[in-house]
């Protein structure tokens, strides 16, 4: 049975072509896949911010932003997901420092115990500094190394500054922050020397990350994947889980879950950290 082409039916079509082409052609500029994202949302969202700038149409504004490096940056700003801060979930990151890290040292394969963790989509290092600070008190004797990853250049260089806002602080620990922060005039917090020996950042899309088979103990893969198709989660999922040593853990955010994790190797441990089998 076919469908007749009316009017509004045809504007959909025409419509969701454009989006299509705008999404290859702005891969083409700076390496990023919105296709791979759930388009109903990142669709709007487009739309949104484009009919806000003045352009004829879509294609119209990709051209722009292949010219317009400024344009350009008002768009990532717009796109990216970068919602971030120190010690956000905390009862995750009280579960991270209690039993995981612990476990994750006594069961490491060599001695002195060697922890190696992932931040999977790091945005600007809230995370990853947070997760050193955490490890030094729980696992001081551990040797430690935290590798932060994200798609956008920008934010990449951002957590290599080690800087933070008063708000991204706003639910750290006082104490915990204070032994690891140093406060500036201006409200802003600085990681200490320390904490960046442990850290070490690169940009790396996740789609397209393929590390060694078990070369971490532990991934943190947090309010990420939330955004993406479901085929395209599963399949990065399975990536992660590979990545793990066994006994290493994931880390998801508090309302994500894995599909069929057995599938990809884990058990569930607790509401939102699977074990590699």
């Amino acid at each position: 049975m076919s469908v007749a082409t009316t009017p509004r039916n045809e504007a959909r079509r025409d419509a969701g072509d454009e989006y299509e082409a705008f999404c290859l052609l702005f891969r083409r500029v700076c390496g990023i896949d919105l296709l791979q994202y759930k388009r109903g949302q990142m669709e709007r969202r487009i739309r949104s911010f484009v009919a806000t700038r003045g352009a004829r149409d879509l294609l119209a504004y990709a051209a722009t932003l292949k010219s317009d490096k400024a344009e350009l940056e008002r768009f990532l700003d717009r796109v990216t997901i970068n919602v971030s801060q120190l010690w956000r979930n905390p009862e995750q990151w009280e579960t991270l420092e209690e039993t995981i890290l612990p476990d994750l040292a006594e069961t490491a394969p060599t001695r002195p115990s060697r922890v190696r963790a992932w931040s999977a989509g790091c945005s600007y290092g809230a995370e990853a500094y947070t997760l050193a600070a955490i490890a030094r008190r729980a696992i001081p004797r551990s040797l430690v190394t935290i590798l932060g990853t994200d798609i956008d250049a920008r934010m990449v260089a951002r957590a290599r500054t080690g800087i933070f806002s008063a708000e991204d602080a706003r639910d750290a620990p006082t104490a915990t922050l204070a032994s690891h922060f140093a406060p500036a005039a201006d409200g802003r917090w600085h990681a200490s020397a320390e904490l960046k020996r442990l850290v070490r950042f690169e940009q790396g899309d996740l789609l397209r990350a393929a590390p060694e088979a078990g070369s971490f103990d532990l991934v943190l893969c947090r309010n990420t994947v939330i955004y993406f198709n479901e085929d395209v989660r599963d399949a990065l999922h399975g990536r992660l889980a590979a990545s793990l040593r066994a006994g290493g853990r994931l880390v998801v955010g508090a309302t994500e879950r894995v599909s069929e994790p057995a599938r990809h190797g884990l058990a569930p441990d607790s509401p939102f950290v699977y074990r590699k089998i």
